[in-house]
C-alpha cells in the first residue's frame, strides 16, 4: 500500500502542507551544514584566542614538561596538580569552546526556524517494530548517510595527511623543541588543517544540504486527493458552499418578495425586467424594494398585481434601473425626472380612484 501511495504522490506540496510539516518538527536539516559552522567556529575561535591559550598553557604546563623530576607525587600534591591543571584547561578552552557551540547553534538555526514539539516525544509503536527498525537500519536513507561518512573519512582524512606530511621531518624533531617554540608551529599546522577542512566541507555541506532539501521536498509531495480535501478544509466543500449560497439566494428573494405589496409601484419591461419601488412623504427619493429579470420578473409582477400595486410598463426605464440602481438604495440622480413623472403618474391615478369610490 505504502509503494502504491509513495508513487501517487506526484503532486508538490502546498503552502499549508509544507507550514504542518514545519509545525511537528519535520524540517530540512543537514548534518554536514552543521559540522562546517562547528569547524568555522573551531578556526576563528584557534585564531582569536591560540595567542592567549599558548602563553596561558605554556605558563602554567612548563613545570611539568620542562622538569617532571621535580613534581611532588605524593597524593595531596597530586591531586592539587589535578585540581589545578583542570582549572587552567577549563578556563582557557572556555572561550573557544563557546564560539563552537554558538557557531553550532547557528548552524541549526540558519536552515531553519526554532521549531517547539513535542510530537516527537509521543510514544510510538512503529518504533518498537523490528520491521521498522530493519527498515530504517537498511533504508536508502541510512546507506546514503553511511556512504556520506565513509566519503568525508577519506577525503577529509586526505587533506589531513596532506598539511601534515610535508611536516614530518618537523614532527619528528618537536620532541625535543622548547615549548614556546612548540606552541606557535602547532597553531599554525592546526589553521591549515582547519583551512584545508572547510573547503572541503564547503563543498560536502552544500551538496548534503541539497540533497536533504530534495528529499525532504519528495517525503511532502502530495496526492491529487490529498490537494482536494486541503482545500475542502480551508475553503469549505465547494458542494455545501453552493447549497449555503443557494439558501442565502433564496432567503434573500423571499424577504425581497415580501416587500413588492409595499411597493409604490412596479416599472416593467414586460416579460424581462421589473423594478419595484417605495416613495413616502418625507424621502429624499423612491428607494428600490425589488427587482428581477425573465422568470423572477414575472413573480414581481405577480405579487404586485395581486397586492394591487400598480405596474408600469416602460421597458428603457425598466432596464435602466435594473442596471444602476441596487436592493434598498434610493433612485440615481440622473433618472429623478423620469420616476418622478411614473410616481406622479401613480398617484394622480391612485387620487383619481379614490375620488370615484367616494
Amino acid at each position: 500500500m505504502s509503494d502504491g501511495s509513495d508513487q501517487e504522490k506526484t503532486e508538490e506540496p502546498t503552502g499549508k502542507k509544507l507550514q504542518t510539516a514545519h509545525e511537528e518538527g519535520d524540517v530540512i536539516k543537514s548534518q554536514e551544514v552543521n559540522y562546517w559552522f562547528v569547524m568555522v567556529g573551531g578556526a576563528l575561535a584557534v585564531a582569536m584566542s591560540s595567542h592567549s591559550l599558548s602563553v596561558t598553557l605554556v605558563d602554567n604546563l612548563r613545570i611539568y614538561i620542562a622538569s617532571p623530576q621535580d613534581i611532588p607525587m605524593d597524593r595531596d600534591h597530586l591531586r592539587d596538580m589535578a585540581l589545578h591543571l583542570g582549572m587552567v584547561v577549563f578556563g582557557a578552552l572556555a572561550l573557544p569552546l563557546g564560539i563552537m557551540v554558538a557557531f553550532a547553534v547557528f548552524g541549526n538555526i540558519i536552515q531553519h526556524a526554532p521549531v517547539f514539539t513535542a510530537k516527537s516525544m509521543k510514544p510510538s509503536f512503529s518504533k518498537l517494530s523490528p520491521m521498522q527498525g530493519l527498515q530504517r537500519l537498511f533504508g536508502i536513507k541510512s546507506v546514503m548517510n553511511l556512504a556520506k561518512s565513509i566519503i568525508k573519512f577519506v577525503v577529509v582524512g586526505g587533506v589531513m595527511i596532506s598539511i601534515v606530511w610535508p611536516e614530518r621531518d618537523q614532527l619528528a624533531l618537536m620532541m625535543t623543541w622548547d615549548i614556546s617554540l612548540l606552541m606557535p608551529l602547532v597553531q599554525s599546522m592546526t589553521l591549515k588543517m582547519f583551512a584545508g577542512v572547510i573547503a572541503v566541507m564547503t563543498i560536502l555541506a552544500g551538496l548534503d544540504y541539497l540533497f536533504e532539501r530534495f528529499q525532504w521536498i519528495k517525503k511532502q509531495r502530495m496526492t491529487v486527493q490529498e490537494i482536494k480535501d486541503e482545500y475542502k478544509q480551508m475553503e469549505g466543500d465547494p458542494k455545501i458552499k453552493g447549497r449555503i449560497r443557494q439558501l442565502r439566494i433564496e432567503r434573500s428573494r423571499r424577504r425581497m418578495m415580501a416587500e413588492v405589496p409595499k411597493a409604490s409601484v412596479v416599472i416593467m419591461n414586460p416579460t424581462h425586467y421589473a423594478v419595484a419601488l417605495k416613495y413616502e412623504k418625507g424621502m429624499g427619493a423612491p428607494i428600490c424594494v425589488a427587482k428581477g429579470v425573465d422568470a423572477l420578473a414575472l413573480r414581481i409582477r405577480g405579487v404586485a398585481e395581486e397586492s394591487g400595486v400598480p405596474v408600469i410598463v416602460n421597458p428603457p426605464l425598466a432596464r435602466a434601473l435594473h442596471a444602476s440602481v441596487e436592493l434598498d438604495q434610493e433612485v440615481p440622480q440622473e433618472h429623478y425626472k423620469a420616476v418622478a413623472e411614473v410616481i406622479g403618474y401613480v398617484m394622480r391615478l391612485k387620487a383619481k380612484i379614490g375620488r370615484r369610490r367616494a
